[in-house]
């Protein structure tokens, strides 16, 4: 079997997996079940563990060259070492690069900027998600509820940074810190994408006036070139009536 084969029948059923480990983790985190179902969450939280790690075996070992295929996909790794990073899952199916290899034309920037907004609000729900797990029970906490935790993670993506909530663990800020680096990347696609649309605007409205003007110029061209052609047929037909009556005026000879 080769890795893209495994690659299509797997990415629909990872992703399937990435959606109960986000549901359960949220029922567990939020809710804070009784020990049965609280249990049964558990398990479904490793399953889908296991499931992520069977998948990134598998597909080191069908990949041509494994050693280089492990340093090119951390992205891989990182999903299997880290839960916050597997709700992310979600958004494979439909990568950036897809998303504008198919879009044509000026319908690259709205699906671009539906993918960055579907990105932050997946990596703000998991990461206020993780930072709740790590804050509620720590000493001197202020994140003990998901409200704030969610509040902070917004504040913190948009680099504004309040300084109300924070966390006091070291894994939460090291999640912080992940966001803060993901709220950067969005905000400069964002960005990008908006100062994109500005200038082609502004060039597709002053081509357009170029356009407008030139076409202008040529009708008030064409409409002189018309009137002079005029001017110059009654001339040239002025001419012939004269050149007729002088002819007619000229007198004959007498006859011999």
């Amino acid at each position: 079997m080769k890795q893209e084969t495994w690659k299509k029948y797997s990415e629909w059923p990872l992703v399937g997996a990435a959606f109960l480990f986000l549901a359960a983790y949220s029922i567990l985190i939020i809710a804070e079940p009784p020990a049965p179902y609280a249990d049964a969450l558990v398990i479904v939280i490793w399953s889908t563990w296991a499931a992520f790690g069977v998948d990134y075996v598998v597909k080191l070992l069908l990949a041509p060259q494994p050693g280089r295929w492990f340093i090119r996909h951390p992205f891989e790794l990182l999903m299997v070492v880290l839960p916050v990073m597997r709700p992310l899952r979600l958004l494979r199916p439909f990568t950036l690069r897809q998303v504008m290899d198919r879009a044509p034309g000026t319908a690259i920037r709205s699906r671009v900027m539906a993918y960055v907004i579907a990105s932050a609000i997946i990596l703000i729900y998991t990461v206020a998600l993780s930072v709740l797990s790590f804050e509620k029970s720590a000493q001197n906490a202020n994140i003990t509820t998901m409200g704030d935790s969610l509040w902070w993670a917004m504040v913190t993506i948009t680099t504004i940074g309040y300084g109300d909530f924070y966390p006091v663990t070291i894994l939460g800020r090291w999640a912080a810190a992940a966001l803060m680096i993901g709220g950067f990347v969005v905000l400069s696609m964002v960005t990008a994408t908006v100062s994109s649309w500005l200038v082609e605007s502004v060039a597709a409205a002053t081509d357009a006036r170029v356009r407008a003007d030139e076409t202008a110029r040529n009708e008030e061209l064409a409409r002189l070139t018309a009137q002079v052609e005029r001017l110059h047929h009654r001339l040239a037909l002025g001419q012939q009536e004269t050149g007729r009556g002088h002819t007619e005026d000229k007198p004959g000879k007498e006859p011999g």
